[in-house]
């Protein structure tokens, strides 16, 4: 690759935060580039040296990664990882990165959260390829590093993939004209940062409405009736996980499925220990798959009174239940794996079973909207099992 090719910058620039975000954008890459198969490959990869990115020597950041053709425009992928401190997540993201370098995705590791001045030297290292992008593609378009980073792009073409569920609600915020407001945060008075970055807020909004000059994709496995006029809806169907791991092998025994409901203030930690315990002797489950946001007190309580074994995946649930072994039955509370399960393990004998969240387990501080947004994660899930309330166990 010469140095004048590279400087081109890619055609697309693909920003995630979390694991799950990652891995859609492999999905999205894959149906994309499936649809346009007829288009040959013509690789331009972007340098991964910059202000705010890791040198070379790190194991994520892929220095001698080649970029992924463009099946549209004729030039690269870059995919951009802006890295929470959280361990878990970074440990999943960093293998995620591994697994989108190994497709020959370009991989760009940004430490963006590594203290006070990073923000400024992520955003000014991407700053010239953000001019540059004709496609930007988000996970997370609640993201304030996301909305302050769309104020600098020109991309005419916009794509929003999964962050799971919230994916539904940006899209009917989006149709009603609101504020992009995450919906566990809905209800509140809004706080002084919220008001001093209520002008960036209002200015991605602008930009993820199509207009005559910009087209938006939303990118989506979740249950999407009406997008507003101009957005384009395309179907994630797991395809590309589908292919790369599986079938599995599947055990005679359950799996529980943690959630952060407790760690975001929604749901009284005591009742979903209650909760978790009733479903494990009900069910017979054995495992329970830590989300990358449970603490470690509660993960902890949760073994010793419920005799469950914790595991915390090294990769979104979709792929570890891909890859095997795996429950017959997998036990969920309302959350995105009641809808990305059955897909991604779509021609095995899986049951994906949801309980849903009785109204007395949520606490006092949960916005307004809980209980409907959590019903109607588990109204609109297809190919599941519903199960009653376990609150009177």
């Amino acid at each position: 690759m010469s140095p004048r090719a590279g400087s081109a910058g890619p055609h697309t620039l693909a920003f995630v935060e979390s694991p799950v975000q990652l891995l859609n954008v492999l999905e999205w890459a894959h149906a994309h580039a499936h649809a346009h198969s007829a288009t040959p490959p013509s690789a331009v990869a972007e340098p991964v040296s910059g202000a705010g990115s890791s040198d070379v020597t790190d194991p994520v950041s892929g220095a001698g990664s080649s970029g992924i053709a463009d099946p549209v425009s004729g030039a690269g992928l870059t995919l951009v990882v802006l890295s929470p401190n959280d361990p878990m997540t970074r440990g999943q993201l960093r293998r995620m990165a591994e697994l989108a370098r190994d497709e020959g995705h370009q991989v760009r590791w940004e430490e963006a959260r590594g203290g006070t001045t990073a923000p400024f030297h992520t955003i000014g290292g991407l700053a010239p390829l953000l001019r540059r992008a004709r496609r930007i593609v988000m996970g997370d378009p609640f993201s304030r590093y996301v909305q302050l980073l769309l104020t600098i792009t020109r991309a005419r073409d916009l794509v929003v993939v999964d962050d799971g569920t919230a994916t539904m609600e940006f899209v009917a915020q989006l149709a009603r004209g609101e504020r992009l407001v995450r919906w566990h945060r809905r209800g509140g008075r809004p706080g002084a940062r919220d008001v001093i970055f209520a002008p960036v807020s209002a200015s991605a909004r602008r930009r993820l409405t199509p207009s005559n000059r910009r087209t938006v994709e939303v990118f989506s496995s979740m249950p999407i009736d009406s997008a507003p006029d101009g957005v384009r809806v395309t179907a994630n169907d797991f395809s590309w996980t589908r292919a790369r791991f599986g079938p599995p092998r599947i055990t005679k025994s359950a799996d529980l499925v943690g959630t952060s409901l407790v760690e975001t203030g929604v749901v009284d930690p005591d009742r979903y220990l209650e909760a978790v315990r009733a479903l494990a002797k009900t069910h017979g489950a054995t495992r329970y798959f830590a989300h990358r946001r449970e603490s470690t007190d509660k993960l902890h309580r949760l073994a010793a009174e419920t005799g469950l074994e914790i595991v915390r995946p090294d990769l979104p649930l979709e792929l570890i239940a891909r890859r095997g072994p795996i429950g017959r039955t997998i036990l969920s509370f309302p959350s995105t794996v009641v809808h990305t399960l059955p897909l991604a393990l779509v021609g095995t004998d899986v049951r994906v079973a949801v309980c849903d969240i009785d109204p007395s387990w949520l606490t006092e501080n949960a916005s307004p909207r809980a209980q409907g947004f959590l019903s109607g994660v588990t109204g609109t899930a297809r190919d599941v099992h519903r199960l009653s309330s376990v609150a009177a166990v």
